[in-house]
């Protein structure tokens, strides 16, 4: 998936995905505003939501990069 598909799957209902790790996270209050903005944009969606959409995505879109390839692929379930 694609960063710029995220809005597409924030206005579909929502799917229930198993969160095995849990990461801290401490973002600029420029970047926490604008989560909070996309999470008012897509009421469905929590801001824990939207981060964990734009994490997948962008590596995703990482994982297409030739140097980042062998790195990144795989399969989904087998992140430490």
């Amino acid at each position: 998936m694609k960063v710029t598909d995220l809005p597409k799957q924030w206005q579909s209902e929502k799917e229930t995905v198993e969160r095995t790790h849990d990461y801290r996270l401490r973002l600029p209050l420029e970047d926490a505003a604008r989560v909070a903005a996309l999470a008012e944009l897509y009421p469905d969606r929590s801001e824990t939501d939207i981060l964990n959409d734009l994490v997948a995505a962008v590596l995703d879109d990482l994982a297409q990069l030739s140097p980042l390839k062998d790195k990144l692929k795989g399969d989904k379930g087998d992140h430490h």
